[in-house]
């Protein structure tokens, strides 16, 4: 690819805090999935979500066939024992640290500084450049990908580059560029702490373009605790350019809201048009024959009962003198079996209250049932 048509503008650079020059000819927006995304001028962006069906026209990889995001299938998903827990580093910054935070038309987006890492569950190290919502409106959820064909009501990506690579620019154009972790948002019976150092200040960035300064928090806190249980699979930028670069972590866990902050999150910012901005969402692309990898098993594992061979055979056509004794036995256990457990039910209902304090009111664990398992090694 001609990296002359790769380069950014300077308001562009500057919007991430690096250096860099190019002319006015050489201008291109990534959207909020990658870097460039910024205020009204040289190198706005000037795709929309109502047009998405037709970004293809301007952004070829938009139209490829590795796009994102996806409906994961939890049935068709491979467990791979290879996938290790995502390990974060530098991502709890001090409140003395000021992070800008800004409405860009297509999204609320909060700038990282370089000290954010992921540092382990990837083949190599991945710098963090910034984090983005996408959301639905007051009628109906958001998120970008969908579980079995369930949309949750919104998700958040962070968004690191390779750092083999000197800046986001360059990495984003080689496959193994871009690394991006996802979360589902759901609403909640409490306020979340971490999000709210986020939505409390989009009262001040309603307009496209508008920014202010935040001060640094726990950013881990807007991801789950549980960074074992995640989907993998290789995909692209949800937005224009779409480049297919990123190696997308989509965690099992779900993070929770309170009523009040997904509706502030839905309803208080405005696109470039001036409109409600909402349902910022793309749809879900093909996977083309790519596989989606669990770092956990998603399926029940069908359990085969085979017989021996002729003994066993035989051993079955001897038994049924005895089938309605064994058949009487059976049933007893079975009896027996349904009492233990209902008294066990009762129990832990009875004393369930006295454990609710361990329970985290900000995350959600979305329970699957376990995969075939199946080496990628």
């Amino acid at each position: 690819m001609n990296r002359a048509a790769l380069r950014v503008s300077l308001p562009l650079l500057a919007a991430l805090g690096r250096a860099g020059a190019s002319s006015e000819d050489d201008q291109e927006d990534g959207g909020e999935d990658s870097p460039h995304s910024q205020e009204k001028g040289p190198g706005h962006s000037h795709w929309s979500y109502e047009d998405r069906e037709h970004w293809g026209v301007d952004y070829p990889d938009c139209g490829g066939t590795m796009q994102s995001p996806i409906n994961i299938e939890t049935a068709k998903t491979i467990f791979s024992p290879e996938l290790r827990p995502i390990q974060l580093s530098g991502y709890s910054l001090p409140a003395s640290e000021k992070l800008k935070l800004r409405n860009n038309g297509h999204t609320v987006l909060l700038e990282l500084p370089k000290s954010l890492a992921i540092t382990g569950g990837y083949a190599q190290q991945y710098r963090a450049v910034q984090l983005h919502l996408h959301w639905g409106s007051p009628l109906g959820p958001g998120s970008e990908h969908t579980i079995n064909g369930h949309r949750f009501a919104a998700e958040i990506h962070v968004v690191h580059y390779n750092t083999k690579y000197e800046s986001i620019e360059e990495a984003m154009v080689h496959p193994d560029g871009l690394a991006v972790l996802g979360a589902f948002l759901e609403v909640g019976p409490k306020e979340n702490p971490y999000y709210q150092e986020i939505l409390e200040h989009l009262h001040k960035i309603q307009r496209e373009g508008e920014e202010v300064l935040v001060s640094g928090f726990n950013i881990a806190g807007l991801l789950p605790d549980n960074l074992k249980l995640y989907f993998h699979y290789n995909g692209s930028l949800t937005t224009p350019p779409c480049y297919q670069t990123v190696k997308w972590t989509v965690f099992n866990q779900t993070m929770l809201l309170s009523h009040k902050q997904m509706l502030m999150l839905v309803t208080s910012l405005r696109n470039d048009d001036s409109k409600p901005l909402q349902n910022n969402y793309r749809l879900v692309q093909g996977l083309h024959g790519r596989r989606v990898l669990a770092s956990f098993q998603t399926t029940l594992i069908s359990t085969k009962h085979s017989r021996g061979g002729d003994g066993s055979a035989a051993a079955e056509g001897h038994s049924s003198s005895s089938f309605h004794a064994g058949d009487v036995l059976a049933v007893l256990f079975g009896v027996l079996f349904a009492v233990t457990a209902l008294a066990f039910l009762l129990y832990i209902y009875k004393h369930r209250s006295q454990n609710t304090r361990l329970d985290s009111p900000t995350k959600s664990k979305v329970i699957y049932t376990a995969a075939t398992t199946e080496n990628t090694a």
